[in-house]
């Protein structure tokens, strides 16, 4: 068994397994989990790699390096590497993905993709087999095997992050919050629009008319009228009905906008707001206002 422990994320996860199984979707899902990810990697070159990304240095990021018969000769020195790394005192995961015969042969199939180690004039199913006897000891050695014949991405998405992964599932979607002005187009980007355009406008008090969201004035108008209240009540409710399904969904980003008519009080107050609210649930937040630059401030 590798000698990562079960509780701790390991600085190298090696990911290996049967070709077909899920290895490219594993890729960017460590890409996601922030880790340093290569892909083919002969094993005499990991902890070359490692040192160079500055593994174990208190500097560096997690590395996630796949490895498979691609390689042929060279990835017989897998193990032996793996091995080695504990005289560096680096930790290490070796995880497997797996899949049924026929999965794999349909998958081929459906992606009229040639099996990577077939000889030339063998079919799919040989080559499948051949691949699974030179992967027996290897998988024996891996502490987490995961076999995705059934497995939805999601669900690979949630095994990998939950054991991988430093953060809790609530930090590691990032969410960008933002405010837009309706006059100057819809953003497109957005997962989650709210047009807040039925608040009462600071625009018409003269005393704010140059002024923004940004500033305590505007937002108290905002933030203190009976309508507001009632609103951002509703909408801390609904945000907290659906951000979990995002989060169980697995979904790395998500986008919410927040709309008024030019994008200057009140969107820019319920924007802030909205990311204050997130951030206090635990979410990583990132707050922009797209328009403000456009504001009419002179």
């Amino acid at each position: 068994m590798a000698n990562a422990s079960k509780t701790k994320v390991p600085d190298i996860v090696v990911i290996t397994g049967m070709s077909g199984a899920g290895r490219t979707e594993a890729m960017h899902i460590f890409e996601d989990l922030g880790y340093y990810v290569i892909d083919n990697l002969p094993p005499e070159l990991m902890l070359t790699l490692a040192k160079i990304v500055g593994i174990n240095s208190g500097i560096g990021r997690h590395l996630a390096i796949v490895c498979d018969l691609r390689s042929q000769g060279l990835f017989d020195e897998l193990l032996d590497k793996l091995d080695s790394l504990a005289d560096h005192e680096i930790t290490y995961s070796l995880m497997f993905l797996d899949s049924s015969d026929e999965v794999l042969r349909r998958r081929f199939s459906e992606r009229r993709r040639r099996h990577p180690i077939a000889n030339e004039g063998e079919d799919t199913i040989h080559a499948i087999r051949r691949e699974r006897k030179q992967l027996a000891e290897v998988r024996n050695r891996a502490d987490m095997v995961l076999d995705t014949s059934k497995m939805r991405t999601s669900t690979l998405r949630n095994k990998i992050r939950a054991r991988y992964s430093e953060l809790s599932d609530t930090q590691l979607m990032e969410v960008y919050v933002f405010s837009f002005g309706f006059k100057y187009g819809m953003p497109v980007e957005a997962d989650i629009l709210i047009d807040v355009r039925f608040l009462p406008n600071p625009y018409y008090d003269p005393a704010m008319r140059k002024l923004t969201g940004q500033d305590k004035m505007v937002s108290d108008f905002v933030m203190e009228r009976p309508e507001t209240k009632k609103f951002f009540a509703a909408w801390e409710n609904l945000l907290d009905s659906v951000m979990p399904g995002y989060v169980s969904e697995g979904k790395p980003q998500l986008s919410i906008a927040v709309g008024c008519t030019g994008g200057q009080h009140r969107s820019v107050t319920l924007a802030t707001q909205t990311a204050q609210y997130l951030a206090k649930q635990g979410y990583q937040v990132n707050l922009s206002h797209r328009d403000l630059p456009r504001a009419n401030t002179n």
